[in-house]
């Protein structure tokens, strides 16, 4: 899906473009909760790999968590925001090899954004219930809300950020033709 030619100007302008949307996005739907705030990010996370390229999609999952820190959206504990970019950057870059790659059935699709998905919980999963949860002296509390919050939750919304992203990416390449 991304354009090979485009120029460096253009790639710095979509970047910065999806990255705006994603920090109004983030703020717009923190009152609905995080199933609808991490789809919505995922889904411009996958949008920004897909339509920008691999660059412009690991700035914009490198930086998304450090907005949602400060904009309150994410857990209010710092350490844990480097781990959720990781996460986010392993979500994009599957994204990215494996979407073009995928050829164009649905099915091929389908197993792209479920690959996504699946290495975003995995990469979450390990980094912090496995390892910021066991490794530093956190409350029993905030071990069970970071456990809960970085496990299942985190493969839903990938899974339907992944999947509204590849459909919208279908759609504008219709479009484009």
């Amino acid at each position: 899906m991304v354009n090979k030619s485009k120029t460096k100007t253009t790639v710095i302008t979509q970047t910065g473009v999806m990255l705006a949307l994603l920090i109004i996005l983030q703020a717009v739907t923190k009152p609905a909760g995080t199933i609808v705030t991490g789809s919505c990010v995922n889904a411009v996370l996958a949008m920004t790999a897909l339509c920008v390229g691999l660059a412009g999609g690991l700035i914009v999952a490198a930086v998304s968590p450090f907005f949602a820190f400060i904009l309150g959206i994410g857990p209010a504990f710092l350490p844990l925001t480097p781990m959720i970019a990781i996460g986010n950057m392993v979500f994009v870059t599957v994204m990215w090899l494996l979407y073009d790659r995928a050829g164009k059935g649905v099915l091929n699709k389908a197993l792209t954004w479920a690959a996504a998905a699946l290495a975003k919980f995995a990469a979450l999963y390990l980094l912090i219930v496995k390892g910021v949860c066991k490794m530093m002296p956190l409350p029993e509390p905030q071990v069970q809300m970071f456990s809960t919050m970085f496990s299942f939750p985190q493969l839903i919304t990938a899974a339907i950020g992944g999947a509204s992203a590849i459909y919208i990416a279908t759609l504008m390449k219709r479009a484009m033709r």
